[in-house]
């Protein structure tokens, strides 16, 4: 399935969760915030390393997919086609996103989200 359409089916859930009162808005703001910082983070490191200039760390890339920006990294690699062929990178990173799918799901179940 094309990273676009699994970033497009993550957000849709994440509103309809929201349209239907089981997710707060804070958590939909939360993603969205964060996969904006993926997609600047992986257009610079797409830049920088086309400059051979210092560039940010794997792990930067992964924490911000794991904090909630893994629609927004799916969308930037794709986009830049950008660390979307490196096997190890992308070993990590749906590790990462499975990590974070998991850790909501716990939180909505203990109603931690509760408002």
């Amino acid at each position: 399935m094309p990273r676009k359409t699994i970033a497009a089916i993550a957000v849709a859930v994440l509103l309809a969760g929201w349209w239907r009162h089981r997710l707060p808005l804070e958590v939909v703001i939360a993603y969205a915030g964060m996969s904006v910082i993926a997609i600047v983070l992986y257009a610079s490191d797409k830049s920088a390393a086309r400059r051979g200039a210092w560039r940010p760390q794997e792990s930067t890339l992964h924490g911000v997919a794991m904090l909630g920006g893994w629609p927004g990294a799916l969308l930037a690699q794709d986009l830049f086609r950008h660390k979307s062929s490196k096997a190890e990178f992308q070993s990590v990173f749906w590790t990462t996103v499975v990590v974070n799918l998991g850790a909501l799901v716990w939180l909505l179940r203990s109603g931690a989200l509760d408002g």
